[in-house]
């Protein structure tokens, strides 16, 4: 029993690492789409930023919501794509992580 518990845990182990490593390329690719979104239909944020917008939105995005927006990366912002930022942007622990960062952006201007 105890000589197959090393092989299931080295599988377990690549299994977590492939799901990291697919989360970090999604919220990437996330990042990419956010600062369009912003411009086009968030005109009250000011560009400079948008670097924390965005970081924040993709840190409170659920894995559904990253995955959205990764999609939407190649094919391009629409209403779907605000529709997805604007409900991250609602939760109060994105609200949280923009005061926090929203200051210090706008301090090293």
């Amino acid at each position: 029993m105890i000589r197959y518990l090393l092989p299931v845990c080295l599988v377990l182990g690549a299994c977590t690492e492939i799901q990291s490593a697919t989360d970090r390329a999604g919220r990437d690719a996330a990042k990419t789409i956010i600062p369009e979104t912003l411009a086009l239909y968030f005109p009250q944020v000011p560009k400079q930023l948008f670097t924390p917008f965005t970081n924040c939105v993709v840190d409170n995005a659920s894995a559904a919501e990253v995955q959205a927006l990764a999609a939407d990366a190649v094919v391009g912002v629409d209403q779907g794509t605000a529709d997805t930022v604007r409900a991250v942007l609602a939760r109060p622990s994105t609200q949280d992580c923009l005061r926090q960062a929203a200051p210090q952006a706008a301090l090293a201007l």
